[in-house]
């Protein structure tokens, strides 16, 4: 009974997606129908052709894909030194230093996006993907990052840097050969929450960003219009389906990983 009520729970969040899937076989005419239905009455695949078409959506798709797996190498490399810093090197203001860093979070990017878009402009890099690479980086998913690495160094009991210095390690050694390796949850879940994040990426590639080519999936989805200048639903929909497969696969793969890295970081609850 309680996988079937589970089941029955299931059905009104599965139900949009199912219907997203068989939107691009669908013609902009049914799809905004007053009586739309899940099945296609009459199938084409005009709605497929198209987001390959109207959109150079390959190009924005890799655009996406590699972006969004640089800026997670660079989060987790660098959130995890600033982690392991914070955690197991004693400094003047350390304390003081991590609430400030903390306080970044309460900061949307919506606020800073202007001085941003003042910054690259001067520096000559609107309409380049450096700034999308760079940003997050510097902005608060990587100060989640450094938070999550944090609390998990914390938790490593110190008579492993112990042995590693009789061994002959000093602070680099340990870090890379020591802490790095033992903290696979929490690489698991800054990977997952970094990469979410920067694939699904709009407000800074809308500012930053002109040329056609060099937008991410998220911005191109929204640049399907027929000759009138009407949207191409159907075919939004069909692409954002796609947009959505490497966002499952690395949830799938890395999701033990994601939920233990929260369990043992203190994010819990």
């Amino acid at each position: 009974m309680l996988y079937l009520l589970l089941a029955l729970a299931c059905v009104p969040f599965i139900y949009p997606m199912v219907w997203m899937l068989f939107a691009p076989f669908k013609t902009n005419d049914e799809l905004m129908s007053l009586s739309p239905s899940l099945w296609p009455q009459q199938w084409t695949l005009d709605g497929v052709k198209q987001i390959f078409t109207v959109n150079p959506y390959a190009r924005q798709w890799l655009n996406s894909l590699y972006i969004a797996t640089v800026v997670t190498v660079g989060v987790v490399v660098l959130g995890a030194m600033a982690g392991y810093a914070f955690a197991r090197i004693r400094f003047w203001g350390a304390n003081l230093f991590f609430l400030m860093l903390v306080s970044a979070m309460l900061v949307p990017s919506e606020i800073t996006i202007i001085p941003v878009f003042r910054w690259v402009s001067q520096l000559g890099l609107l309409d380049n993907h450096l700034p999308l690479i760079i940003l997050p980086m510097l902005g608060p998913g990587s100060v989640v990052a450094v938070f999550i690495f944090r609390q998990f160094f914390l938790s490593l009991p110190g008579e492993l840097e112990d042995a590693a210095r009789v061994d002959g390690l000093g602070r680099w050694g340990i870090f890379w050969r020591i802490a790095f390796p033992l903290a696979g949850p929490a690489i698991g879940a800054v990977a997952i929450m970094t990469f979410l994040r920067s694939f699904n990426l709009y407000l800074e590639p809308l500012v930053l960003l002109r040329t056609p080519e060099l937008f991410p999936v998220s911005l191109g989805i929204t640049r399907y219009d027929d000759m009138y200048g009407e949207p191409l639903f159907n075919t939004q929909l069909g692409a954002t389906a796609l947009a959505v497969i490497p966002v499952l696969v690395v949830f799938v793969f890395a999701q033990r990983q994601f939920v233990e890295g929260l369990s043992s970081t203190g994010l819990k609850g």
